[in-house]
């Protein structure tokens, strides 16, 4: 009681709130700083990721555009080039030359089992762009309602605390409620800087996507010209 009217008395800080706050809501605000840490480091790690894939997609893309036919490249070197679209490239390829020797009448199975092909690598690179975007949606949506939740228990447990002493004043009912809002800050700030971390590696995502797709329809393309 005396270390609460102490910290009332106190300038109003971050620190003064957390203090005042109840066991649950101190509780939340940890967890939700410890969410806050995780959400920025994937983030941050999520952006160099996709810069560093979307880079290496760009330099192998103008390679193959300055070198010899897919049907002639040799697939021991493009198997060591570890990026998508090289992915993509030795998928097709290898659908192609299951084919070796097929006639003109088959070579529509054949297009269509490279594509086949093109549409697993397509699919499976896709899951590894949205790799940890889940765990980042996931805070996005809970760190509002965890805040909630310790704002609601924190009011609570002061307005039983005022029934319980059998007297209702500002000066007892403002410190326990400044401490539960708490609470509600926390979430918010950790919510807020991630919803916009995530929209923004979520269109990311969707443009590379979308450039995976483009690059795949290209490389049947090619095959099919090539095989003529």
């Amino acid at each position: 009681m005396i270390a609460t009217e102490f910290l009332a008395a106190a300038d109003p800080s971050v620190f003064t709130y957390f203090f005042l706050s109840n066991l649950a809501g101190q509780g939340i605000i940890i967890l939700l700083a410890i969410g806050s840490v995780v959400a920025w480091t994937v983030m941050i790690a999520k952006g160099f990721e996709l810069n560093r894939i979307r880079s290496g997609n760009l330099r192998f893309e103008q390679s193959l555009n300055r070198g010899q036919p897919l049907i002639d490249l040799d697939l021991t070197t493009l198997q060591t080039r570890k990026n998508p679209y090289a992915t993509l490239v030795v998928a097709a390829i290898q659908a192609f030359y299951r084919w070796d020797g097929a006639t003109e009448s088959e070579h529509p199975k054949r297009m269509n089992q490279v594509e086949n092909a093109l549409q697993r690598v397509i699919a499976r690179e896709t899951v590894n762009y949205e790799g940890k975007m889940v765990m980042l949606a996931t805070i996005v949506t809970g760190a509002p309602f965890l805040g909630l939740l310790g704002t609601v228990w924190g009011v609570m447990d002061s307005f039983g605390g005022v029934a319980l002493a059998g007297s209702a004043t500002l000066k007892s009912l403002a410190p326990g409620v400044s401490g539960a809002l708490l609470t509600t800050v926390a979430g918010l700030g950790v919510a807020i800087p991630s919803v916009f971390g995530y929209n923004y590696l979520l269109a990311r995502v969707r443009r590379m996507t979308m450039e995976l797709e483009n690059f795949a329809s290209s490389v049947a393309d090619r095959l099919e010209l090539e095989s003529r």
